[in-house]
């Protein structure tokens, strides 16, 4: 596999970084026919083909004079409108009228460098297509061009859908629409017949060889196949599920570009709107969990500070019996709160496991409680010193020692 002998350019600049990202050249497509197709265009033409047989060939011949000239004329007309719409929508270049007029799409586009511009369409020019364009063209990275009025690229269709060929996509979405309604009522018709009046359905001139209800004919007049009436039901069956499903979500595409017609946008000033909106939802986010944690943090080490007193005269140690304990707990308070602070400041050039405010405070704390030890051992010697002996005789009895100075 010959992997220097490939062409490489970039269709698009990349986000955050300056280099240009290379990929696998290829020439713009000129329309929907360009090879290869999407899948999801074979899918709608063989949808397309399936409700048409079905439709004029099965069910619209078995219903009775006029609902079958009635049908034919509306579902005819809806059927051949969307093909025509649908060919041409496919067929129209949507490109940019200076990219027309190139009239070259056999060879690669141009290499695309983000350090020397910021996007692919800057001042009206492509540098991919290497033109001038107009304010509302945009550089489709599918069809590799730049395309007139963009609305969006449709893969149902497998081209961009422009200003050249809006109205053409529009046209083909309401026939179809129509055409696919107008199944489903005749499904539903010859349905409810089935078990109501059979007969109503068998006025073909095809079912009067045949006896009973049971057997069915379709492809009248011109290729009548037999079937049974299980078969003809479950074929109808699938066929409304299938059609429901494509009216659902035709519908639901008209109604949005409906809603775009009242706004004045395009599918892609809506997308684009919404993604910017979407983005500073996410920054005003992203500020506000930045700004949380360190108003958090700092109403924790308040509460820390706080709480500092009431520990320490809970403590046996530094009950408030005396105003020694209560001056010994505040210093001690007060000498936390410091330590605290200095710890903090420092804490951005501590790469330690330990936690060296832990270890100071805990050496305060041993230190003032020592001291605290050592004035009560003072009070208590000045205590015993102050206070008169007393000594005892032989028989027992309490005598108290004199004092010398008092000589």
């Amino acid at each position: 596999m010959n992997c220097f002998g490939r062409r490489f350019r970039r269709t698009a600049p990349a986000h955050g970084s300056s280099k240009s990202e290379l990929v696998p050249s290829k020439t713009p497509r000129i329309n929907g026919w360009s090879w290869p197709p999407q899948p999801l265009q074979v899918v709608g033409w063989l949808v397309y083909i399936y409700l048409a047989v079905i439709t004029f060939g099965i069910y619209i011949p078995l219903l009775p004079w006029p609902w079958n000239g009635v049908s034919y004329a509306i579902s005819g007309i809806s059927f051949l409108l969307h093909f025509f719409t649908n060919i041409a929508t496919v067929t129209i270049d949507p490109a940019d009228a200076s990219v027309r007029a190139k009239k070259n799409y056999s060879t690669p586009l141009p290499l695309f460098d983000r350090a020397k511009h910021a996007h692919i369409i800057q001042d009206l020019h492509c540098y991919l297509c290497d033109v001038k364009v107009g304010p509302k063209v945009k550089h489709c990275g599918v069809c590799n061009k730049c395309v007139e009025g963009f609305d969006h690229h449709c893969k149902w269709l497998n081209t961009c859908v422009g200003q050249r060929n809006y109205w053409w996509f529009f046209v083909a979405l309401i026939s179809a629409i129509l055409a696919i309604f107008m199944v489903i009522v005749v499904i539903l018709f010859i349905f409810v017949q089935h078990y109501l009046d059979p007969n109503i359905l068998r006025t073909a001139p095809q079912f009067e060889t045949m006896q009973g209800n049971t057997t069915w004919l379709v492809f009248l007049p011109l290729a009548p196949i037999k079937t049974s009436s299980a078969g003809l039901l479950t074929l109808a069956f699938i066929t409304v599920m299938l059609s429901t499903v494509c009216l659902l979500l035709l519908c639901h595409l008209l109604g949005f570009h409906l809603y775009l017609f009242y706004k004045g946008i395009s599918t892609y000033d809506y997308v684009k709107k919404r993604r910017q909106k979407e983005g500073r939802k996410r920054d005003t986010e992203a500020k506000n969990s930045c700004s949380s944690k360190p108003h958090s943090s700092n109403q924790k080490s308040q509460e820390e500070s706080n709480n500092c007193e009431p520990t320490l005269s809970q403590s046996p140690r530094f009950s408030n019996k005396n105003p020694l304990s209560s001056r010994l707990s505040d210093s001690i308070c007060a000498e936390l709160e410091n330590f605290k602070k200095s710890a903090e400041k420092q804490n951005s050039f501590n790469y330690g496991t330990e936690n060296p405010t832990k270890n100071e405070t805990s050496s305060i704390s041993m230190s003032v409680i020592n001291s605290q030890k050592v004035d009560n051992n003072e009070e208590d010697q000045g205590t015993s010193e102050k206070s008169t002996p007393v000594t005892r005789n032989a028989l027992g009895s309490s005598v108290m020692a004199r004092d010398p100075t008092s000589q």
